[in-house]
C-alpha cells in the first residue's frame, strides 16, 4: 500500500504497480478500480482499464495530482498480463506469405543492425534494445514500446527504410 506522494515516487518506484490490479483513492473520496496498465511520467497519471463482457476494455485515467492512495488487489495472471498487453494493438490482419514475413523481417534486422541498434529475433517479433517488440508486417506502427524515445527513433529508423528502394513490398 502507498500512502501520499504518488507523484514523488517516480518510475522505478512505480512500474511495481504495472500489470497489476489495484485500488487508487483519489481526491473527494473518489476510489478507482482497475488493471495499471502505465503511468505518465510526466503527470504520474495512471491509466486504469477493466476488461468487460465479449473481450472489451474500458480505460480510465486517474490524474497522478489526485492520487492519495494506491492499493495492489491482486497480481495479473499470464492471460491477463498478455491481453494488457495487446488489447491497444491494432487488430489487422497480415495478407503476406510466410516466406514474405520471413524476408521482411530478415530485412527490417539487417537494417536496423547497419545503424548499429542492437536487435534480435524473438519467435515471430524483432527485439530491439531490450525495450521494444516489432511484429509482423514489420512498418514503423507495427513497434511496441513503453519507451517513447526508442520507440520514436525506431520508428523513424524503420520509415526510412520503407520509403527506400530496398523496401521489399
Amino acid at each position: 500500500m502507498m500512502q501520499c506522494g504518488w507523484s514523488l515516487l517516480g518510475p522505478l518506484q512505480w512500474i511495481r504497480y504495472v500489470n497489476k490490479q489495484v485500488m487508487v483513492k483519489a481526491g473527494n473520496d473518489e476510489e478507482h478500480r482497475g488493471w495499471l496498465l502505465t503511468v505518465d511520467p510526466v503527470s504520474a497519471s495512471l491509466v486504469l482499464v477493466t476488461f468487460g463482457e465479449e473481450g472489451r476494455a474500458s480505460v480510465q485515467v486517474v490524474m497522478g495530482h489526485a492520487v492519495e492512495e494506491v492499493q495492489v488487489l491482486q497480481e495479473a495472471d499470464k492471460e491477463t498480463t498478455r491481453r494488457l498487453q495487446t488489447s491497444f494493438l491494432p487488430a489487422r490482419t497480415c495478407g503476406l506469405d510466410p516466406e514474405e514475413l520471413r524476408r521482411r523481417r530478415a530485412g527490417v534486422q539487417r537494417w536496423l543492425e547497419k545503424n548499429r541498434v542492437p536487435v534480435e529475433e524473438e519467435g515471430d517479433q524483432l527485439r530491439v534494445a531490450g525495450v521494444l517488440t516489432l511484429a509482423a508486417p514489420y512498418g514503423p506502427e507495427d513497434c511496441c514500446s513503453s519507451n517513447q524515445i526508442i520507440l520514436d527513433r525506431i520508428q523513424k529508423l524503420i520509415q526510412n527504410l520503407v520509403q527506400s528502394p530496398y523496401y521489399p513490398d
